[in-house]
């Protein structure tokens, strides 16, 4: 995947966690606020890892 993919998706598995927490919390529903959490952070570390890419790209660019 490249860099803005990553981000990208992140993005959307944040939001998308962050949306299924509140309908947990919403419903009382523990698990789908719990598999909420668990996608923001899946897409945090998405985020952060496309983030890590350019990082790595721009410092190789400049060798």
């Amino acid at each position: 995947m490249s860099s803005t993919t990553d981000k990208i998706s992140g993005k959307a598995n944040e939001l998308a966690g962050k949306a299924k927490q509140a309908v947990g919390k919403a419903t009382g529903d523990d698990a789908l606020r719990a598999k909420g959490a668990a996608q923001e952070v899946k897409g945090k570390v998405q985020t952060a890892k496309g983030n890590a890419k350019d990082a790595v790209k721009s410092v190789t660019d400049r060798l």
